[in-house]
């Protein structure tokens, strides 16, 4: 099969009007991103003042304010930023890995890997805990790590490509077998323990704290740097293994540097706020709409519009029916949902 010119990405463009645009994209939806974090902490269903939160003469433990700003408000924005940009960003390498437009970063089993170990730590109240980390998360990312494994074990040969049909397939048939566990443990827990795993899969920020942001943040780092070296292979990619070959990109490289940026973004996030859905997948068509499909653009712009999205998302999640806060990822689904189904007619 021959694929026209015009159909490979340009990626030897001169590097000034890339340049140019990669900074408006930066500066617009940086701009975008920082405006929604700085303003999401001052909205709620309790009113609080500003200068009284940041005042240092009234001590912690009797300014509400300061409180509510710094306990309740500022790590859950912070922590849907992250979660956010994560999944948008992950959802984006995976699809042009698989070269399918319905890839997310769930696809390849590392959220039902990320519940089942969660589930597990719910059900059986292990009390293990690493650092920062509690029992519940840490459990997510070993569930998540162990369905990685398995899925780049099954995928992967010694010198060869990875197989993407087998990663897609291992991935699809994994998720549905964790999800059959997760429903037995769910059958054989009590009901306090049902409602727990319940609420867990609906996704959550309630972050009451800057520590378990901080427990994966290096996961997040160590996939946003694989990120930053991905964008232009990525475009040959997306076009076809043997296109970006001729074209001399390293595809085994750039094939596992990929899953293994994609699978460190997941794990972190579910880990950090359980599974969040529709954002790698809605996210990343939204932002090509407005920018193209170019990655070296589409990568950060997914990025920024991920981390405002869900951090918007998580707002009306707990201001819409306050003071009762729905799941956020209630709140994505619904939103995700109906989009989704309208860029699947806009392309038939």
């Amino acid at each position: 099969m021959t694929v026209s010119q015009s159909a490979i990405p340009r990626v030897d463009a001169a590097p000034r009007p890339i340049r140019a645009r990669l900074a408006m994209t930066v500066l617009s939806y940086g701009g975008l991103a920082v405006t929604t974090c700085l303003l999401a902490p001052l909205v709620g269903s309790t009113s609080i003042s500003l200068s009284r939160a940041f005042d240092r003469s009234i001590p912690f433990a009797d300014n509400i304010d300061a409180q509510i700003f710094f306990v309740a408000r500022l790590p859950r924005v912070l922590a849907g930023a992250l979660v956010g940009a994560a999944l948008a960003s992950a959802g984006v390498v995976l699809q042009a890995l698989l070269r399918n437009p319905l890839a997310t970063p769930f696809t390849l089993g590392v959220s039902a890997g990320a519940a089942l170990g969660a589930m597990l730590a719910i059900s059986f109240g292990t009390a293990v805990a690493l650092g920062p980390l509690s029992p519940v998360p840490l459990a997510s990312l070993a569930g998540a790590s162990l369905a990685a494994a398995i899925v780049y074990a099954l995928a992967t040969k010694p010198g060869r490509p990875m197989s993407t049909s087998v990663l897609l397939l291992a991935g699809v048939t994994l998720n549905s077998f964790f999800s059959a566990l997760i429903l037995f443990v769910q059958y054989m827990a009590d009901f306090a323990e049902v409602y727990r795993t319940v609420r867990w899969l609906m996704g959550d920020l309630d972050i009451g704290g800057l520590a378990p942001i901080a427990a994966v943040l290096p996961l997040v780092v160590t996939a946003f740097a694989i990120f930053a070296m991905l964008p232009s292979s990525l475009n040959l990619l997306s076009v076809g293994a043997d296109i970006a070959a001729t074209r001399g990109v390293d595809v085994a490289r750039t094939q596992r540097l990929a899953f293994l940026s994609a699978a460190l973004a997941t794990s972190a996030a579910v880990a950090l706020a359980g599974p969040i859905g529709f954002i790698g997948i809605v996210v990343p068509h939204l932002v090509r709409l407005m920018t193209g499909v170019d990655h070296r653009i589409a990568l950060p712009a997914s990025a920024l519009f991920g981390a405002a999205f869900l951090v918007a998302c998580d707002l009306v999640a707990r201001t819409v029916l306050a003071p009762v806060e729905v799941p956020v990822g209630i709140v994505t689904a619904m939103i995700g949902g109906p989009f989704f189904l309208w860029l699947l007619v806009r392309k038939a």
